[in-house]
């Protein structure tokens, strides 16, 4: 007792004066924000994911982005809970510029993995927003996106890794017309680019519902922006989709592929099952956050959201409806 310690538990005990709360979670966030990346510490992301194989753009995107956001929440939370109540808008004004800008950018990409490097900076985004509306509903689709997004881009780029290894290109000129040479493989890109948009019935619709509806809770003006973020989504991976599988095709490219093995089958179906499990039944991970989340809004003492909010009653009905209608097909 009074004696040093890391232990977090310990330290999120202390009440530390606001002055101190400001300087200490300014320089967590410098570590953090950098770590995830945002806005505008983001640009060694697309070239990090563009010079690392393919093993290590899927570890980078599914595990390691994730720790700026953990760090928010297990030490910026319970530690410097005043200055989290003081920065609050000024982030999630920073958060929807990034959910903007990275989408912005991503529709003007030429190379595969820059594109899906660009689109983890716009979901980040999301992410940051869920957690930085102070409520119950965006802190639990914030973490329920932050497991989505680690599923749905480690996805992706386990896809652009196969084509690469067939053609050695990423650049999306080089393809077109892939249903129709390998089709296997343009079922897997179609599921996981779907699931990226957020299309109701796949993982990523319930974790960007929960965040804007709390965004709407903790400020309309930039949950209405926020919501500009999924139309551009949309936009660039459906587009993204067009080129790859749907349009003319190469022919220089054509001549050097065949399509998936087993191996890359059975590497891809568990993300699938990924997909659609949390998408039709969130609850599995939903469930066990209500308490954490209630604990850590009560250390930041802001008013906790009651489960019973509509909006997020809404998005686990329209999972469970989902989920009816796929067990009586």
């Amino acid at each position: 007792a009074g004696g040093r310690t890391f232990d977090i538990i310990e330290l999120s005990k202390i009440s530390y004066p606001a002055g101190l709360q400001f300087w200490l979670f300014l320089a967590f966030f410098a570590a953090f924000a950098v770590k995830m990346p945002m806005f505008p510490i983001h640009t060694w992301l697309p070239d990090a994911h563009t010079e690392a194989p393919t093993a290590g753009s899927v570890l980078l995107a599914g595990i390691l982005l994730k720790m700026g956001a953990y760090g928010f929440l297990r030490i910026s939370f319970p530690m410097f809970p005043h200055a989290v109540q003081t920065f609050f808008i000024p982030l999630l004004i920073l958060s929807v510029t990034a959910i903007i800008y990275g989408a912005y950018v991503t529709l003007m990409q030429n190379d595969l993995k820059r594109l899906i490097a660009y689109s983890s900076v716009s979901h980040m985004g999301f992410i940051t927003l869920g957690i930085f509306t102070l409520n119950q509903s965006g802190i639990e689709g914030g973490i329920l996106q932050m497991i989505n997004h680690g599923v749905i881009t480690g996805a992706l780029f386990l896809c652009v890794g196969m084509i690469y290894e067939r053609t050695h290109s990423r650049m999306i000129k080089d393809y077109g017309g892939l249903f129709k040479t390998v089709p296997v493989f343009t079922v897997f890109f179609a599921i996981f680019t779907l699931a990226a948009i957020g299309f109701p019935g796949m993982n990523a619709f319930v974790g960007e519902f929960l965040i804007i509806s709390g965004a709407f809770k903790a400020n309309m003006v930039i949950a209405a922006f926020s919501i500009l973020g999924v139309i551009l989504g949309a936009i660039y991976m459906v587009w993204l989709y067009y080129r790859v599988a749907l349009n003319e095709i190469n022919s220089a490219t054509k001549s050097r592929l065949f399509d998936l093995d087993l191996r890359e089958i059975a590497t891809l179906v568990p993300l699938v099952v990924l997909v659609f499990l949390i998408g039709v039944q969130p609850n599995i991970l939903l469930s066990y956050m209500h308490v954490s989340v209630e604990h850590l809004l009560e250390q930041v003492h802001t008013t906790v959201v009651s489960d019973t909010n509509p909006l997020y009653d809404s998005a686990i009905g329209i999972a469970q409806y989902i989920r009816e209608l796929f067990v009586w097909i």
